[in-house]
């Protein structure tokens, strides 16, 4: 299996491939070959900034001879006018691996804000924001490091590395008793050391889930944050707890202060406004 460093350089080089295809001809016919220039990151807008190792990465592979100088790094909190980092070396380099790299650093540094604005709302509560897989195609390995440089916490990487037992497979399982001793089953005898999570859609749910065992973590599926009181008291600390679905920035602390360890958030990812920047020559 690739590894995530691996991962990331096959999508830079589909989106260098989509973007550039034969040839910037813009760039190749109005700028010489041996120009030489420079260029600086603008902020445009205030929140947490986010991908600036992948914009050094966008800007080696595009060429290795272009030099960066870095003012800020990522996680930084920014404001309108920060200067990011600087680039030097050729300009048709740099006018190349302009687009690419503004628009994995807007993305990045939208869903670190976001994720920074989740996390607050639970200051001074044990209770940790979680993303999902409910990412852009292709682009889960820089989203999920974005929540995480924006002080949320990443949960399972992709259906290879945690078994989440969702709604679906209890009920084509036949039943959540069904679902998770097969599970179970599964990981001894493929040798998987994999943590187990559950899905519940009431508190009987969770009584059948505590008398199978077993289970890692326990998800509380649209629960009120009355309910969710109610399932951690049932629960009583015996596995790890989660909130997930129809939870908002308004409502987000109810549900931590109700005592849940974990509060997944789909909206980190899949409805996020990119951070206003330029990539312009001085």
């Amino acid at each position: 299996m690739e590894t995530k460093d691996e991962l990331i350089e096959q999508l830079l080089n589909l989106a260098f491939a989509e973007d550039i295809g034969d040839g910037d001809h813009t760039t190749l016919s109005t700028i010489p070959a041996d120009a030489m220039g420079r260029s600086r990151l603008i902020v445009k807008e205030e929140g947490i900034l986010a991908g600036v190792k992948v914009a050094e990465k966008v800007l080696y592979n595009i060429d290795p001879s272009i030099k960066i100088n870095v003012y800020i790094e990522d996680g930084s909190k920014v404001k309108s006018g920060d200067v990011a980092f600087s680039a030097e070396g050729p300009v048709r380099s740099l006018l190349i691996a302009e687009r690419t790299m503004l628009n994995i650093m807007q993305r990045m540094s939208g869903i670190a804000t976001m994720t920074r604005h989740y996390q607050d709302e639970l200051q001074g509560l044990h209770t940790k924001v979680l993303d999902t897989r409910k990412t852009t195609p292709g682009m889960r390995m820089l989203e999920k490091e974005a929540v995480r440089i924006g002080g949320g916490t990443n949960h399972r990487i992709g259906l290879f590395d945690m078994i989440l037992i969702k709604d679906n497979h209890i009920d084509f399982a036949g039943s959540i008793e069904n679902a998770i001793e097969r599970a179970k089953e599964y990981c001894k005898e493929n040798k998987k050391d994999l943590k187990i999570e559950v899905e519940v859609r009431s508190l009987n749910d969770i009584k059948r889930v505590m008398a199978v065992g077993g289970v890692d973590r326990i998800m509380f599926d649209n629960f009120t944050p009355e309910l969710t009181k109610e399932a951690i008291k049932l629960v009583n600390h015996s596995m790890e707890t989660e909130s997930s679905g129809g939870i908002t920035l308004s409502n987000l602390r109810k549900y931590g202060e109700a005592g849940v360890d974990f509060i997944s958030v789909g909206a980190l990812t899949h409805s996020v406004k990119g951070l206003d920047m330029s990539f312009k020559a001085y």
